[in-house]
């Protein structure tokens, strides 16, 4: 792994002792040393510049950017969430079907080749599906940069006292320096009250801000100065040789002192003592199945324009400062009394030799919240795989969301780290791929319900891949159904299980259709179906991918049927048909086994591996994510988890670190999940795609997957709080994979399953006091080091124990 550690061990210009220990501990990433805004981009690839792994993100959820900081030439790199290439396509193959009971018969036969073969051949997608993961250029389309804002100071001369954060709590981008005599400070954030990207620039003297301002993307744009604002817009490609979807940018200077003039495409500001650029944009998309585009997105961007540039800047701040905090401020984790005085790369460093740089955990548990809360608000899409900072055409793996683990991971730390309402996002989008999900269910398999494979994106592409050994995935559906029963488990909101339970039992009944009975035991399995993305050596001797009842499938199954049946009886949902039906398929399908080794089984037949490390942990799921294994509910079964965990080795990329962590913090093991957590936080530059070798944390502590995707910030996180705080059994078990390393601290406002908002202080490794409160009300059960409390809470009653 290439490490850039000399970088994080010197700062290229000093910073006043007084400013670095006024930084509180989890609160801001801070550098002393600006990302290099003329760098260039290879916009067509996947490997992106090592100084956009510098710049700082932003973002409201519709609207983002990349803050450089760079002195004399400041790049904010921007990204409208709904800008993608591609159209709606129909790749559902009406032929495959008809092979599936041929394929099944074989597999059950034992003529695995055979079998490969036909599914092959058959089970594919209609048309060019992802493009095999470059599909810019095709239907499927990919995520892209919506391109730069370019401020240049024409200017050469050396500064210093620089100084540049990213304050979580607040959401703003800090860059101050003294350059020429004179103290320059831009602020930038991206407002979500008022929809837009704001950009102040100030100097303590008056009318000495010059610069020039455009705006460019690699491609498919045309910018033009008109009234004194930048409008860039541009028509993306449909895959189709056509015109897809069109975007709009306006970058409106607005100046105290100073003149502004036309220059060409660009805008010249002369003499200013300080200007606030406020910057819009939209697309032609809305996420609304089968007519995705919006004809009055023009006159809605034009209204938001006017409504953010009547406002001053102190207006804009504090409305933004007031909505950003009040997320950020929920949850924080301080450890062992730990300061943040070092800056961000050198702390990464620093923690490289003692392994034990507590700042750094607080920090990056925050940072993940933030990426959250920036990349997925109230009536945005869902945070794809970069979340939504990208700055390529074709980003990596179309920027799209991969439901075979990676865009349920960006949501596991929604309910536990206190920002539920990012994840209404995600039940947004399942909910738009009920019908083309029907379509592909009936065309592709001629069964009832609403299926989706292990690809989607934001044209309702339901479809299977490109190619079986990953994209005959049918797990999908199941696997982000968990969200929509977590986000009511966790809220206890019955009205929104109302709405979401169609999607539970059309999601049902798609398995009910698919499920067949094993001739040798009896028992339902799924299939054919592959374990997400991992190969195993058949039998008779072929290197396959497909298999019936792959446990992953067959846990997913046994959680979406358990939760619709919960559902049901909350609801009180009087179709007896159904429930019957539902229960006898739930109590017949295939469990879990433990092979021969004690590890759990990842097939249905003990299969030799192909790679034994392989950085998938899908047959894993019923542990975590899911909940039917437990340490305490069925210890054997957690036994072969371990064991599976031991033989799979602490390899693999940023998601898969993530996971990992999250397992053994279920294990209670907190030394091996610290360990990991290490591992993740490893600086590194490579970005080659390395499957058993990668993970690690960029300069600005993006996920090194590598390249950058935003899983492995999330999934983290959400395996941090496990360590501190479970809840998937009838009981909330506290610090239960607390590591030696963590000896004092406390950390506030996780959340349990039932609605319950926890605080943790303890010292010396053992708990000084839990301060719970209860939102609906109702049983609370806690445990500690073997002890269990239980309390009859009512709405909003908040109690503190320290089960002495």
């Amino acid at each position: 792994m290439k490490k850039f550690i000399l970088p994080f061990l010197i700062s290229i210009i000093t910073i006043e002792v007084a400013i670095a220990q006024s930084v509180p501990v989890n609160e801001k990433i801070w550098y002393t040393s600006p990302a290099n805004a003329t760098a260039k981009d290879n916009p067509n690839g996947w490997i992106s510049d090592p100084e956009w792994l510098k710049a700082l993100p932003i973002g409201n959820g519709f609207l983002g950017a990349m803050v450089f900081g760079d002195v004399n030439q400041e790049r904010i790199q921007l990204n409208e969430k709904s800008l993608w290439s591609g159209s709606v396509d129909d790749n559902n193959n009406p032929d495959a079907a008809k092979y599936i009971p041929q394929i099944r018969g074989l597999l059950f036969a034992g003529k695995y080749k055979e079998a490969a073969e036909l599914t092959n051949k058959t089970q594919v997608c209609k048309g060019k599906g992802s493009g095999q993961g470059n599909g810019a250029n095709v239907p499927f389309g990919c995520y892209q940069t919506l391109g730069d804002l370019r401020i240049d100071f024409g200017k050469t001369s050396n500064f210093k006292n620089y100084y540049r954060e990213l304050d979580l709590i607040t959401g703003i981008a800090l860059t101050r320096y003294e350059q020429d005599g004179i103290k320059f400070k831009r602020e930038v954030f991206s407002s979500f009250p008022d929809r837009a990207l704001v950009i102040r620039l100030t100097a303590d003297k008056a009318n000495a801000i010059s610069f020039s301002m455009s705006l460019d993307r690699p491609e498919r744009f045309n910018t033009a100065a008109q009234n004194n604002r930048l409008v860039m817009s541009g028509v993306l490609n449909n895959g189709k040789n056509g015109d897809g979807m069109r975007y709009l940018t306006y970058a409106t200077p607005q100046l105290t002192g100073g003149s502004i003039k036309v220059s060409g495409n660009s805008l010249k500001i002369s003499k200013a003592t300080s200007v606030t650029i406020v910057l819009t944009a939209a697309t032609n998309y809305r996420l609304h199945y089968p007519d995705y585009l919006n004809s009055n997105y023009e006159n809605e961007l034009k209204t938001i324009t006017q409504k953010a540039i009547s406002k001053n800047y102190e207006v804009l701040r504090q409305r933004h400062v007031a909505d950003f905090s009040s997320f950020m401020k929920r949850s924080g984790l301080q450890l062992n009394h730990s300061s943040n005085n070092l800056p961000t790369n050198e702390l990464m460093a620093k923690n490289v030799k003692t392994r034990n740089e507590s700042a750094l955990y607080s920090l990056y548990y925050q940072y993940g919240r933030y990426l959250l809360l920036s990349s997925s608000r109230k009536g945005s899409l869902p945070a794809n795989l970069q979340g939504m900072w990208a700055n390529q055409i074709q980003t990596p793996w179309n920027g799209d969301y991969h439901t075979d683990i990676n865009v349920q991971m960006n949501y596991w730390p929604a309910e536990v780290t206190n920002l539920s309402e990012c994840h209404d996002q995600l039940t947004d989008l399942v909910t738009s791929l009920q019908e083309p999900g029907k379509l592909t269910s009936k065309i592709q398999y001629q069964m009832n319900g609403w299926v989706l494979h292990p690809i989607t994106n934001v044209w309702g592409y339901t479809s299977p891949g490109e190619h079986p050994s990953w994209g005959m995935h049918v797990g999908g559906g199941g696997w982000i159904c968990q969200h929509l029963w977590a986000h009511y488990a966790f809220t206890k909101d019955k009205n929104y299980l109302a709405k979401v339970f169609p999607i539970l039992k059309e999601a049902s009944k798609f398995y009910l259709d698919w499920l067949v009975k094993d001739p040798k035991t009896g028992k339902l399995v799924s299939g054919p179906s592959p374990s997400p993305e991992n190969s195993f050596l058949a039998p008779d001797g072929s290197k396959v991918q497909i298999s019936m009842g792959p446990t992953h499938d067959q846990e997913v199954i046994f959680e979406l049927f358990s939760n619709t049946l919960n559902a049901a009886s909350i609801l009180g949902v009087n179709d007896v048909a159904f429930i019957k039906e539902l229960n006898n398929a739930r109590e017949n399908l295939a469990r879990p086994k433990i092979g021969s080794d004690g590890r759990l089984m990842e097939w249905a037949e003990e299969f030799k591996e192909l790679e034994v490390e392989h950085r998938h942990l899908s047959h894993l799921y019923a542990f975590y994510p899911g909940n039917e294994i437990t340490v305490t509910k069925t210890p054997d079964l957690a036994e072969a988890v371990k064991k599976s965990l031991i033989t799979r080795g602490d390899g693999g990329v940023g998601w898969t670190v993530a996971w990992k962590i999250a397992l053994w913090a279920r294990l209670n093991d907190g030394e091996k999940a610290f360990d990991l957590l290490n591992k993740q936080l490893l600086p590194t530059f490579d970005m080659d795609t390395k499957y058993n070798n990668g993970a690690g944390s960029y300069y600005n502590l993006f996920d090194a997957c590598p390249p950058f995707q935003i899983d492995g910030n999330f999934g983290v996180i959400a395996g941090m709080a496990e360590m501190f705080l479970q809840s998937h059994e009838d009981f909330i078990s506290l610090l239960p994979a607390l590591p030696r390393a963590w000896k004092d601290g406390s950390i506030k406002g996780l959340v349990a399953r039932g609605g319950f908002v926890i605080d943790l202080k303890w010292k010396n490794h053992q708990l000084e006091s839990a301060t719970v409160k209860a939102n609906k009300g109702g049983n609370c059960r806690l445990k500690y080091q073997g002890k269990t409390l239980t309390y009859n809470l009512k709405p909003n009653q908040q109690i503190t124990t320290s089960f002495k």
